[in-house]
């Protein structure tokens, strides 16, 4: 014969029973997985559970389940293998891998660390940094067009360099400066 239902256990149910399809469509959300999303949801109303009957009671239900669900998932994602899924269906075409644009930027980056120290800087900070003509000059300790003449001079080496390597720049002539950002890494 099992022991009588406490209270709390009576509440409990009752609020598994009222929101278990809304947490549920959370997990699911969260996993991205029918089947997963159950297995969320069980372990989450467990751990609520346990709190439950440690705490007495838990003011917040269900932010606190919400909460649950949302660390167990993080947990469990970043313990699973998110690698290969089989599939009916083999995509039609391949995606680029990228390798040319990687390239483009090991060479790029290959030649500016050959420019003079404060071309290089400026560089730096301009377009990697994103700062502006007067952040950068006040940071280098030098006069705004200082930035702007070593900022022209670096740029001009660097299209003539690539130029011979056979690369072009990525824009037209109109763009006063590429943006380097992500190549100087």
């Amino acid at each position: 014969m099992a022991p009588p239902a406490s209270d709390l256990d009576v509440e409990f149910r009752e609020f598994v029973a009222a929101r278990s399809t809304a947490l549920l469509r959370t997990a699911y959300l969260l996993s991205g997985d029918w089947g997963a999303a159950e297995d969320l949801l069980q372990v989450a109303l467990t751990k609520t559970y346990l709190a439950w009957r440690r705490l007495g009671h838990i003011e917040a239900v269900e932010p606190y389940t919400r909460r649950v669900l949302v660390t167990t998932a993080t947990s469990w994602w970043r313990r699973r293998w998110h690698g290969e899924r089989p599939t009916e269906v083999l995509p039609e075409r391949a995606e680029p891998d990228g390798l040319d644009a990687r390239l483009e930027r090991d060479a790029l980056w290959a030649q500016v660390k050959e420019l003079p120290a404060r071309q290089r800087a400026v560089l730096v900070l301009r377009f990697y940094e994103d700062l502006s003509e007067v952040d950068t000059a006040t940071l280098l300790g030098v006069s705004v067009g200082t930035v702007k003449s070593q900022c022209s001079r670096a740029l001009a080496t660097l299209r003539k360099r690539m130029g011979e390597q056979g690369i072009e720049p990525a824009a037209g002539p109109e763009r006063a400066a590429p943006r380097m950002e992500g190549t100087l890494r």
